[in-house]
């Protein structure tokens, strides 16, 4: 997945714009999450990211009804894995808002005593500290002693990782000291050295194990094994800079500081760099001092984070959204370094997404040899006249992915053409073009391959996807299995899956498990594996399809409105039949998805070898609707739309009820909408009602209605 590119400015956004674009910021935001909380291998930098969220932020600040349920406002990370037992957070692990310059940071300081009402000479103290590139971890102590330790996961449920965290000689299994809280949840980060990344990475290339990009990844991995004896070997590190739940409610200081003297009291390490400022030039003297000794440091650090001292002023300020008011990240810019282009290779994604890559002469940035750059798309290449040959400056901006900042011109040899971007799919010949937004005439960003099914490339990553955790998630069937069995012939479409042990048994050729790597057991398990998904839920299997936009949240909204196979497939035939019909409008209306992903499913069942292949599968596979709504509600078979502020329950759960008992939970009001729930606050919504001559009203009638009072 690319990233989002609008040009479009955000006071200049329409309405459908807007909610077409928070739509695939969602999305993409998500996905992002994912690879970087749950897969630890994120594919665009920490600046890129936070481009994505100023974006979002910025849409949902002009477009407050707007805001979606799903919005990357209202979560932290991601989902935590199925392979680790979960731990509920006792207490949210929310992240840090971000500045980017000094005057972020005046700005934020001045924010602080505005919300106050501080005089600009009242004194105002931060707790100041690196911000340890590593992974966040949760150690929860009982009586002194170390019982559980969880990953952030989504900001309330995480990893559960105690064994492995045992490991680590850096985390004390028993706090010293006679103040320490009956129940205490100490929280920092797990990170590892330079020296000891580069010596992990060494003895993994050469014992043919993975190799990791950074040491951040390599701290994340190493956490997230199954076997923790694994984890014992890796030289990880810990420090420790905040606190969840505490017994009593109050933890043992009234300051920061004075948590941060009783941490180290009980044995918990913390970073030695640590400063008290009673200023904001002290606070941005310690940002700059600590950015000048980076190179210098052991370890990796992307910022420095500066929090209010007195902890009664942080009960004050509270938090917004996802983020404290108290407390905030300060970037460091991207460091960057001059090498040669030598070539640029085109990606071909498992949506059919052409990606140009730089590869480039090796260089080290920021302590790192790189040698392969994003150049995002064929207009930022355009943009920027990248031609092969060129000298080119190069960043690794939030110290993970390389991109190329800009061209030396000044070098350019005089041999160096305009890069022209291929129009033909270079894995299967098929042609690749952009898609235009047929609301906006917006042309696509990216080129995408026609291919579809065909496209080799497209193929093996569909088929990835398709047997991945959240989809059939089928053990035994990982990258390296599909790639071999679609290389041989064995497995080319989702259906081959199915039928791959009744072809094999009737196959008077070579076995399977006669393969190599394979044997009567493995082969025995694989089947195994594969008849156990046979059954699988609307919303998996929705997923599993690999339609463009559609994550496991969408699907499962998809699968919700529609409730059984049958249901959904006979919506989206006639959708494919008549793209702009009641069908598809009935689609675009559900809350969640919005034109941009209604387009995209509309555009997936308008094609005949889609519907092959969901034929196929039919044949093989059996799948199980989701939970039926009541259907003699007062409210069943009618479309509620909630707005203002409900005070009786949440947004979400208000959607959940209405869905319990039978009725459709929209986001907009529409000729279609049967009731309007409002609470104080509603706006635009209630406006619409009205003109439409919708009944409205308000949350007790609404309980009154449904025989819920």
């Amino acid at each position: 997945m690319t990233m989002t590119k609008s040009t479009i400015p955000v006071d200049q956004l329409t309405p459908d714009e807007a909610r077409d674009e928070l739509a695939a910021l969602a999305a993409e935001i998500a996905y992002h999450d994912e690879l970087y909380y749950r897969e630890d291998a994120p594919v665009i930098s920490d600046a890129e990211y936070d481009m994505l969220r100023q974006r979002n932020a910025a849409i949902e600040a002009r477009f407050p009804e707007l805001v979606r349920d799903d919005s990357p406002n209202r979560r932290v990370g991601a989902k935590p894995s199925a392979q680790f037992g979960t731990i509920r957070h006792a207490v949210p692990m929310l992240s840090l808002s971000n500045a980017f310059d000094d005057q972020d940071v005046r700005d934020f300081t001045g924010r602080i005593r505005r919300f106050l009402r501080l005089a600009d000479d009242a004194p105002l103290a931060f707790a100041a500290e690196p911000k340890i590139d590593g992974l966040s971890i949760s150690l929860r102590y009982e009586r002194g002693r170390l019982v559980q330790a969880a990953t952030r996961g989504d900001g309330y449920e995480g990893e559960n990782v105690t064994a492995n965290v045992r490991t680590i000689k850096d985390v004390p299994d028993v706090l010293s000291g006679d103040d320490v809280p009956e129940v205490i949840e100490v929280r920092g980060e797990i990170y590892m050295t330079h020296a000891d990344f580069a010596a992990l990475n060494e003895a993994q290339a050469a014992n043919g194990g993975k190799v990791f990009a950074n040491p951040r990844n390599a701290a994340a991995g190493s956490l997230r094994q199954l076997d923790a004896a694994i984890t014992a070997a890796r030289p990880l590190k810990f420090f420790a800079y905040a606190w969840g739940e505490v017994s009593g409610g109050k933890p043992p200081g009234d300051t920061q500081w004075e948590i941060y003297q009783a941490f180290k009291r009980w044995g918990l390490p913390l970073n030695p760099l640590m400063r008290l400022c009673t200023s904001v030039d002290e606070l941005l003297a310690f940002y700059h001092e600590i950015g000048e000794g980076r190179a210098g440091l052991t370890y990796d650090i992307d910022g420095v984070v500066y929090k209010v001292n007195d902890l009664a002023l942080q009960e004050r300020l509270g938090f917004v959204s996802r983020a404290p008011r108290w407390a905030i990240a300060h970037k460091f810019p991207a460091q960057q370094a001059t090498t040669t282009l030598r070539d640029i290779e085109i990606q071909v994604g498992r949506t059919g997404a052409l990606t140009p890559v730089a590869r480039l002469q090796p260089i080290t940035v920021g302590g790192v040899v790189v040698t392969n750059a994003t150049l995002h798309n064929e207009d930022e290449i355009a943009r920027k006249d990248i031609r092969i040959g060129d000298t080119v400056v190069v960043q690794r901006a939030g110290d993970v992915i390389p991109q190329i900042v800009s061209v030396v011109t000044e070098k350019r040899p005089p041999s160096a053409e305009p890069y022209i971007f291929p129009e033909i799919c270079p894995a299967c010949g098929s042609h690749a073009v952009r898609e235009v937004n047929p609301k906006t005439g917006k042309v696509d960003a990216v080129r995408r391959c026609t291919g579809g099914l065909i496209c080799p490339a497209q193929a093996i990553e569909r088929l990835k996807h398709f047997v991945s955790r959240n989809a059939f998630d089928i053990e035994g069937l990982g990258e390296k299995q599909i790639t071999a069995f679609y290389t041989d012939g064995l497995i080319r479409r989702a259906p081959d899956i199915f039928t791959l042990q009744r072809r094999d048994e009737a196959s008077e050729l070579t076995k399977l498990k006669n393969r190599e790597g394979w044997g009567a057991t493995s082969v025995a398990k694989l089947f195994d594996a594969i008849n156990q998904r046979r059954r699988i839920s609307l919303d998996r299997f929705i997923y599993a399809l690999g339609i463009r936009h559609v994550g496991e949240t969408t699907a499962r909204l998809i699968a919700r409105s529609y409730g059984d196979l049958e249901t959904f497939l006979s919506a989206m035939r006639a959708i494919g039949t008549d793209p702009d019909g009641p069908q598809f409008h009935e689609l675009d209306d559900i809350e969640g998805i919005g034109t941009t992903l209604a387009r995209a499913i509309a555009d997936f069942f308008a094609e005949d070898h889609n519907w092959e292949v969901i034929d196929a599968l039919r044949e093989e596979i059996e799948v199980q609707p989701m939970e039926r709504a009541a259907a003699s509600s007062p409210v069943a078979g009618k479309t509620i739309v909630f707005t203002g502020g409900l005070t009786r329950l949440s947004r979400d759960e208000a959607k959940a009820m209405a869905e319990r008992l039978g009725a459709k939970a929209a986001g907009s009001v529409s000729a279609k909408t049967d009731l309007v729930v409002a609470g104080p606050g509603a706006g635009s919504k209630l406006k619409k009602a009205a003109e439409l001559g919708i009944e409205v009203i308000d949350e007790d009638e609404w309980f009154r209605r449904v025989g819920e009072v």
